[in-house]
């Protein structure tokens, strides 16, 4: 690659976590990124553009967090597998390294392992403004002379230096084709020189110390070439070379290198924020008072979503009926106007107005990530975890789990035992979504009262109880798995305390406008094409029915003395039980109805499949297939519909707590299932783990309503 040539190149921003990294990435990139998968993998990548250079269109990407090259979790395998395939799609062409000031001697040694390789790569010292506020003293021209690296000093949450950094990434693209691969800091003995040449010679591998780590980590990969990972270690084995010894002497060897280089050219002061954060850690780390702490934290976001969602809630659901009013009393009267009015918007409002919670709960989550404290739940929790057959980093997962199963179970992956990894993968999804939020916020209106109890509301109670007892589920089924399952792995937890600091607001709003984004998009596609279905199996049905159906309906209207919107109203209803929406429905309530449910809420649990919001829709679409002149709300609708055999509510206490307690317990979408398939590798373990959790949910829901019948 000569110079003037390069038209696309990959820059990776890599770092230990809590570096600041991925806040210096949304600080470069804004709202102009996607999230993509590792090529052969399971972990997210992000991905974003940065148009700052002239020279070449340049995708940043944000690996992730990872201490070294001598790997401990999947998520740092990722990072050895991409520095390791030159062939990869996103194979980096230079690497911007992230590195707190304040921990410096820490996260140079990953550094050092990336700068052997031969990458071109520029170190960046983030959080220099706190560092300087504390009396820090760095010299940024010494170190770069030292360590024979470009540095800047940026403030990822102030975006102090950033200018400079961009200069520098300019630079960086202009010169990369006329970079050459440095002489590696670390001096490899005889012996890790006739391994990698071995592997260079027989394999053509670029790079020495590549070569090197190929043979460090040929086991897992080239899991998919057992026969080159075989003669890997063959050749590794026959001259005596065992990994593991290796590994310490280099990680010792660098610490010997860079630490007197820190010393010499950074002289630290008293660190207020560490003072401060141990102060606050005395009471936050606390085994008494941390639980409590964290209980009473969770208490007040599920508070928060109740209380303060309740407003722009009720003003997206004026908005729809407004629209859909509008739209019926303009349109002509014919097919398309009754799939738009009674199919579409009726779904997709009934999924929209939940959308001030999914941000609340998102907002809320993503400042404690923030602030630090994140990472002291899970070190709070490690022991109690440990029981249960989990680890301190599944509580993580467990709590992401409140957001959506799908990326908290691909979490899991920084759990480093097999047997912790699989039981945090399995019971996961038996916590709360948010895609259950709308269900529960829907059905809790029907069962409990909206009662003002001092400062806290009677249905906020009840909305934290449902996710209590997920919890309570999720952590028997790992106990029981704890004894099903059999390892002779060793549990330990390597977690870095961050300092407490305060939260970057553009942090903030990207993550809660990519995820209100991801829930709106992805939820509104299933939605869209599950309304227009349910719309016209709703519609039309076999032969005559609905016109025999209209008949018998108008005929009972006449004996009823009903008026026109009533007529019009059991008109609709004959009608959906006739059509093929109605047939299927009917199909399945015998097996269902033992549970509380009937037909039209039998419809609604085989949709709901696809993803648990559309629960809402669908009964959003059945119930507004009535008069266009009745536009009572779906909650109003569905608290006054009647059984027309027994005259009681369909919505008793008792069916909606049977329902609460079905969609507690049961699998929550087929999504779910399948990144469960891909993290685990296997069909074996989804399909367990969907029987138990439909069991669990059918007998749960038939314990409840027989309770209160």
């Amino acid at each position: 690659m000569s110079k003037g040539t390069v038209s696309q190149i990959n820059i990776a921003l890599a770092g230990n976590p809590n570096c600041g990294k991925t806040t210096l990435f949304n600080l470069l990139t804004g709202l102009n990124q996607k999230t993509g998968n590792f090529p052969g993998t399971t972990v997210e990548l992000k991905i974003g553009s940065w148009t700052g250079s002239q020279q070449a269109t340049v995708n940043l990407l944000d690996l992730p967090g990872a201490y070294s090259l001598y790997p401990n979790t999947k998520d740092e395998r990722v990072v050895v597998s991409t520095f390791l395939d030159i062939q990869a799609v996103h194979y980096p062409d230079a690497v911007v390294y992230v590195a707190d000031v304040n921990k410096l001697e820490k996260h140079l040694l990953l550094f050092s392992q990336l700068k052997d390789l031969g990458v071109p790569i520029l170190l960046v010292l983030n959080l220099v403004d706190q560092a300087l506020e504390e009396g820090m003293k760095i010299d940024v021209e010494g170190l770069s002379k030292s360590l024979a690296v470009p540095i800047f000093t940026i403030s990822s949450r102030t975006g102090l230096g950033v200018p400079q950094l961009k200069e520098g990434l300019e630079n960086l693209i202009k010169e990369l084709p006329l970079f050459a691969a440095p002489l590696p800091d670390y001096k490899l003995s005889a012996l890790e020189r006739q391994v990698a040449s071995k592997i260079q010679l027989e394999w053509r591998e670029p790079g020495t110390y590549r070569a090197l780590l190929i043979a460090h980590h040929a086991s897992w990969l080239y899991e998919k070439q057992p026969s080159k990972s075989k003669e890997i270690e063959a050749l590794t084995s026959k001259v005596g070379f065992e990994p593991l010894p290796f590994q310490v002497k280099e990680t010792m060897a660098r610490f010997d290198w860079f630490t007197p280089i820190v010393a010499q050219n950074i002289k630290k002061a008293v660190s207020l924020s560490e003072k401060r954060t141990n102060l606050i850690d005395q009471w936050v780390l606390n085994k008494y008072l941390g639980p409590i702490f964290f209980l009473g934290i969770m208490f007040f976001v599920f508070q928060a979503i109740f209380a303060l969602a309740s407003y722009p809630m009720d003003w997206i659901e004026y908005l729809f009926t407004v629209t859909n009013d509008f739209l019926q009393s303009t349109l002509p009267t014919n097919k398309l106007m009754d799939l738009i009015t009674n199919g579409v918007i009726p779904g997709l409002g009934g999924i929209l107005v939940f959308i001030p919670q999914i941000a609340i709960l998102f907002f809320l989550i993503s400042i404690l990530e923030e602030i630090g404290y994140m990472a002291r739940a899970a070190f709070i929790f490690d022991k109690l975890m440990q029981y249960f057959g989990l680890n301190g980093r599944s509580l993580v997962a467990l709590i992401s789990g409140g957001a959506c199963a799908i990326p908290a179970i691909m979490s899991a992956r920084t759990i480093s035992g097999w047997k912790e990894r699989l039981i945090t993968i399995l019971v996961t999804p038996l916590i709360s979504c948010s895609a259950r939020i709308p269900v529960y916020t829907l059905l809790i209106g029907f069962a409990i009262p909206s009662t003002q109890i001092g400062i806290f509301n009677l249905q906020g109670i009840a909305f934290m109880g449902l996710y209590v007892l997920g919890i309570i589920a999720a952590l028997a089924t790992a106990l029981l798995l704890k004894w099903i399952l059999k390892t002779n792995e060793e549990s330990y937890l390597m977690l870095e305390l961050p300092d407490y600091k305060k939260p970057v607001f553009r942090n903030l709003y990207i993550n809660v406008y990519d995820k209100v984004k991801s829930f709106t998009l992805e939820a509104g596609k299933i939605i869209l094409i599950i309304s227009v279905i349910l719309w016209g199996l709703s519609t039309y049905g076999p032969g005559d029915a609905l016109q025999q159906a209209e008949k018998e309906a108008i005929s009972m209207a006449a004996k009823e003395n009903l008026s026109a919107i009533e007529e019009e109203n059991l008109i609709a209803a004959y009608q959906i039980e006739a059509s093929y929406a109605g047939i299927l429905g009917k199909t399945i309530e015998p097996i269902i109805q033992p549970l509380g449910f009937d037909w039209k809420i039998g419809i609604a649990l085989i949709t709901s499949f696809a993803a648990r919001e559309v629960f809402v829709g669908t009964m959003a679409t059945i119930y507004s297939l009535g008069s266009a002149e009745d536009t009572r709300s779906l909650s109003d609708r569905m608290m006054k519909e009647k059984n027309p055999i027994t005259g009681e509510r369909v919505y008793s206490i008792a069916t909606s707590l049977s329902l609460l307690i079905f969609y507690v317990f049961a699998m929550q979408c087929m999504s779910t299932l399948a990144v469960v398939k891909r993290e685990t590798n296997s069909w074996k373990w989804p399909i367990i783990q969907f029987v138990f959790m439909t069991v669990l949910a059918v007998l749960g829901s038939l314990l409840t309503f027989n309770l209160f019948s």
